[in-house]
């Protein structure tokens, strides 16, 4: 058995040791329908206020901001406006992460993770890895939380798919894993009126986890 962590890996090796393929989204229905049921999903008055708000230290300084600043700040409070937590599911911040996957045991510490229990995480749905724009950051921010997203496809034990986010400074990427498949979405720019697309993607992130939960049929959409 070998032994990795979550640093040690880009996209290529990922692809090869793991026979995993890059999807365009044209190629990958997952992800289309992640966006599109983010796009009817409705932000009230109350909640662009608390988006704008985040929004204006970010403009002002984000660039200058490290990675524990960019998180606190920002990035864990907007996920926190959608209000993820409750008696079934939680988001959780820097949990250990590990599993065998095929010939690997992987193992990381990852920056958010949302999956189901109250006190700590139990099956994750989704894993999110956060970068600043720098080069000393070790490894590949899409590869992290492309090998984090592949532990959690292996804890679930089951064939549904993956959800993961990765930021590198105030771009946003989504992924979604399924099978050996995967599908990283376009560039969002939080510091400007993809914000808002952000926060439906997360609000709707939230919608799927809770109607797998409650669907035995293991399909992610009504």
């Amino acid at each position: 058995m070998k032994t990795a962590t979550f640093k040690e890996w880009d996209l290529d090796s990922l692809d090869a040791a793991f026979n995993l393929k890059q999807r365009l989204k044209s190629e990958f229905e997952l992800l289309p329908q992640w966006e599109q049921l983010a796009q009817s999903i409705e932000i009230s008055e109350f909640e662009q206020q608390i988006i704008s708000n985040l929004q204006q230290p970010l403009i002002w300084g984000g660039r200058a901001w490290n990675e524990f600043e960019l998180e606190n700040k920002f990035i864990s409070p907007l996920i926190m406006a959608v209000q993820i937590d409750d008696r079934e599911i939680g988001y959780f911040l820097e949990r250990p992460l590990s599993g065998v996957v095929e010939d690997y045991q992987l193992s990381g510490i990852v920056d958010g993770v949302i999956a189901t229990g109250v006190r700590s995480p139990h099956a994750p749905y989704f894993c999110f890895h956060e970068y600043k724009r720098s080069v000393e950051n070790q490894g590949t921010p899409d590869a992290q939380v492309l090998a984090a997203m592949l532990v959690a496809r292996e804890i679930n034990q089951n064939a549904m798919p993956i959800y993961g986010l990765f930021v590198v400074g105030l771009v946003w990427n989504f992924v979604v894993l399924k099978d050996r498949d995967y599908c990283i979405s376009a560039e969002y720019a939080a510091a400007g009126e993809d914000v808002f697309a952000i926060f439906k993607m997360l609000k709707a992130l939230k919608q799927m986890i809770k109607t797998r939960l409650t669907k035995q049929d293991g399909s992610i959409l009504s």
